[in-house]
This record gives structure tokens, sequence and C-alpha cells, in this order.
């Protein structure tokens, strides 16, 4: 796999059937290593490792109903009251981050109501704080660490 904007970190990796797959810390599980998994695993990481995320707040590969249509997220890190802090859209390397790409995570805020979204591919991040008074969001640079308050 190629290698990715974000630090370095270590992964456990195995065969199953001729396909490559890789542990997910989250889930407790290997899952089948994809471009986008790659992107995916990293983040996790980094929320994790850099930020200070707990993994017990993350959450990884869930479905929700957005109007009449069942989607799945990638990740959601929720506060400790169970509201949703983060959501985090992973698209592959090869894939370019685009408007309809800020308009997917946009539909999945519709129903979750994050405090932050996140947007990257591995390569390129965008990170954005919510204004629900002014129904839009703002571009940040970075994301804040963890909170514990």
């Amino acid at each position: 796999m190629q290698p990715l904007n974000f630090p370095s970190y270590k992964f456990r990796f195995k065969n199953r059937e001729n396909k490559p797959l890789i542990f997910d810390v989250v889930r407790k599980k290997f899952v089948v290593l994809t471009p986008e998994e790659w992107v995916r695993q990293h983040c996790v990481q980094f929320l994790h490792h850099q930020l200070n995320f707990p993994l017990s707040l993350i959450n990884v590969e869930k479905q929700i109903k957005v109007h009449s249509t069942t989607k799945r997220y990638d990740i959601v890190v929720f506060k400790p009251d169970g509201s949703i802090h983060l959501i985090v859209e992973c698209k592959a390397p090869k894939i370019s981050i685009s408007q309809e790409t800020f308009d997917q995570v946009a539909r999945y805020n519709f129903v979750l109501q994050a405090s932050y979204l996140m947007v990257t591919n591995g390569l390129t991040h965008y990170y954005c704080i919510m204004d629900y008074d002014e129904s839009r969001y703002h571009f940040l640079k970075e994301l804040p660490p963890y909170d514990k308050k």
C-alpha cells in the first residue's frame, strides 16, 4: 500500500484466500485491506495516537438511515454523553476530494449532528467545525485534541 500523509503506525496483517487483511483495533477483527481501508485504519490511529481520542469512543463502518436510504459512515467519534463529536469520511488515495465528498458527509451529518467533520483520502485532509446557527461549516487547519471535560 502507498504511503499516506499520516504518521507511521504499526499494523497487524495476514492473508486469507489470497486476500490481504488488516486488523481493525476498533472492530477487533481482521478486515479486507482495500485502499479505502488503508486510509480508514491510518485515520483511526491518527485520532487515537495524535489527538488522544479513546478507542472506546470511536466507531467504524456502521449503517445509518439518511432520509429513506441506508448509508454507511466510515468513522464516528462519540462524546462521553453519547452525542457525536466527529464524523470522518474516508476515500481511497486515488479519489480526489470534491464538493461531492463534502455533500456526502453533510448528508450523514444531517442525521448525526456532529460538532466536527473530517474528509480525507489519506493524502489530503480537510477539517471543519459545524455552525448550526448559520447552517454551515467553517474550515479548520487541524482538529482539536480530545478533551476529557
